[in-house]
């Protein structure tokens, strides 16, 4: 672990209003990234999204898949953060990265986002809070910075959600509220 690759509290508090400005409809999709097996990686130029499968080639449906958390979107500007470079936001586990507002008072479970010209994908409930891996890539005080009551209520962390349309998506294509339902 290297530490100088953490930021502490104060630095994490300082880069807040960034993450805050993220837009909050009419994003983009900032990165694609697949995992075929535990702790490996692929960053993707574009990916099919399917309602079985959720991002084709991922291993979410191997085990116990629950359908729920098919995928994880994470704010682009809050994994920059806590990353420090986008070499490192693969590291989050997540596969979608979106410069967009992802707080529950923009995203409530149920809101549909197109991504692209196909796919729809629904954020659903189930919440997303990181894991021991989160720590000790990105340092305990970013685990509590993206956990704390704010943190949460940006989903800081990031929001798990379903694919209700499959279709391919690439970087770069926009991510648009359709609807909640």
């Amino acid at each position: 672990m290297n530490e100088s690759l953490h930021l502490d509290p104060d630095q994490l508090e300082a880069g807040l209003p960034k993450v805050e400005a993220a837009p909050l409809d009419g994003g983009l999709l900032e990165m694609i990234v697949r995992r075929p097996a535990t702790d490996e990686r692929e960053v993707l130029t574009e990916a099919t999204l399917s309602p079985a499968v959720g991002l084709e080639g991922d291993n979410w449906s191997l085990g116990k898949a629950n359908p729920e958390c098919q995928l994880t979107l994470m704010n682009a500007r809050a994994a920059q953060l806590v990353a420090r470079s986008r070499e490192r936001w693969p590291l989050a586990g997540d596969q979608l990265y979106v410069d967009l507002n992802i707080g529950d008072v923009n995203l409530p479970p149920g809101t549909r986002l197109a991504i692209g010209a196909e796919a729809v994908v629904e954020v659903t409930a189930e919440p997303h809070t990181g894991c021991s891996k989160f720590v000790a890539r990105f340092g305990l005080p970013a685990m509590e910075f993206v956990n704390s009551p704010e943190g949460r209520a940006l989903n800081l962390r990031g929001i798990n959600a379903k694919v209700i349309t499959g279709g391919v998506v690439r970087v770069g294509d926009v991510v648009t509220k359709i609807s909640a339902t």
